[in-house]
């Protein structure tokens, strides 16, 4: 089991938002978290990647546990985390490339950064994963160069150029028009189809029905697994979810960390004008 909750609470600033969550991942699963505006779904990934501390509930402290890829996240220290982080690829709705940087450089700086020290090693990899995403011909683009498909699709690549156990998606679609989306979804199954869980933040319950994966909503506290309710069309009204305008206005939690803040230099590949 990749991720293993058990009796867990997550709270931010002493307001506790979901309590004795029950929750666990397994190798190649394609996971939806569901919810409205402050229902605790962005702090719960950041539990899982180590920004929150998950917290006990004293009744059931005894029988707790919160494992991800096999790390106690109840006694983890932050200087460990990067050992964590290496593991796990992270997918956000506003991209965090580096705008002053071409889509290969953006992606060398995430290998150097991981400790590849090879050159030559560094630009065959860059090269298997915009291939993979279909963006090998934009090796040289700047981000102002691309469409926010485009850009979504090397956020992508970033993603998964370490070779991830597990990634985490918050609203990877939530800038994009159906097209893109489609075409995001794609590739994120596809990922989740070669081994690798994918865990995807989403207030777009279409495109779930169009890519099937299993499905927890966070409402009053609580998380539950309502798999069962998207196999039943009738019931998709039920299901208490975020609106547009929800996510425009949305800053219930804290701001994510950008992936690409560790590192120092990188080398330079070439630009594509």
């Amino acid at each position: 089991m990749l991720i293993d909750f058990k009796n867990i609470n997550i709270a931010t600033h002493h307001h506790l938002l979901l309590k004795q969550i029950d929750f666990n991942v397994a190798e190649g699963e394609l996971v939806y978290i569901i919810g409205k505006v402050g229902s605790g779904k962005t702090s719960l990934l950041k539990t899982l990647y180590g920004e929150l501390r998950p917290s006990l509930d004293s009744a059931t402290a005894g029988e707790a546990k919160a494992e991800v890829l096999s790390h106690n996240m109840l006694k983890m220290k932050r200087r460990h985390l990067p050992r964590l982080r290496k593991r796990v690829g992270m997918v956000f709705q506003d991209f965090l490339l580096l705008h002053d940087m071409t889509v290969g450089d953006n992606l060398n700086f995430v290998l150097r950064s991981t400790g590849w020290r090879s050159k030559k090693v560094r630009l065959r990899r860059i090269g298997e994963v915009l291939e993979r995403v279909g963006m090998a011909d934009r090796i040289g683009a700047y981000p102002h160069q691309l469409s926010g498909g485009e850009m979504q699709r090397v956020a992508i690549a970033r993603a998964v150029i370490n070779s991830p156990e597990l990634i985490f998606a918050d609203e990877p679609t939530g800038n994009l028009d159906r097209e893109n989306s489609d075409l995001i979804l794609t590739l994120l199954s596809d990922i989740a189809a070669h081994g690798t869980a994918v865990i995807i933040v989403t207030h777009n319950l279409d495109l779930i029905n169009r890519f099937p994966g299993r499905v927890y909503q966070c409402q009053d506290g609580t998380m539950t697994d309502v798999t069962d309710r998207f196999n039943a069309p009738v019931l998709m009204d039920e299901i208490e979810t975020e609106t547009e305008s929800d996510i425009e206005t949305e800053s219930n939690d804290d701001e994510t960390v950008n992936p690409t803040s560790v590192a120092e230099d990188t080398d330079i590949l070439p630009t594509q004008s």
